[in-house]
């Protein structure tokens, strides 16, 4: 399962500092973006884990963050995997 949730800069650390440290959620993948990859105010998180991992994420970040959905979700995980193959081609030249 694959959530992205967006964090407003003053809640940014605070969020990320709850995700990492929770036993279950610190378990996933979990990649942290500045909004502007995608022309957005704000800091990403995209997170990928079993769904009660990613319940659980919605669940502690109810007060501090919200999921996005839709376009911005799309746009987000596109751009991440994207960065991801250049790292990787990059990764492939150094070793020739």
């Amino acid at each position: 399962m694959e959530i992205v949730l967006h964090f407003e800069t003053e809640n940014f650390a605070k969020g990320k500092d709850i995700l990492l440290k929770d036993d279950l959620v610190g378990r996933a993948s979990m990649i942290f973006k500045e909004g502007s990859i995608i022309g957005k105010e704000g800091y990403y998180c995209y997170l990928s884990g079993t769904e009660e991992q990613c319940e659980k994420a919605l669940e502690l970040m109810k007060d501090i963050g919200e999921e996005v959905k839709d376009e911005t979700k799309s746009q987000l995980i596109s751009k991440i995997k994207e960065e991801e193959e250049k790292a990787i081609e990059g990764f492939g030249n150094i070793l020739g």
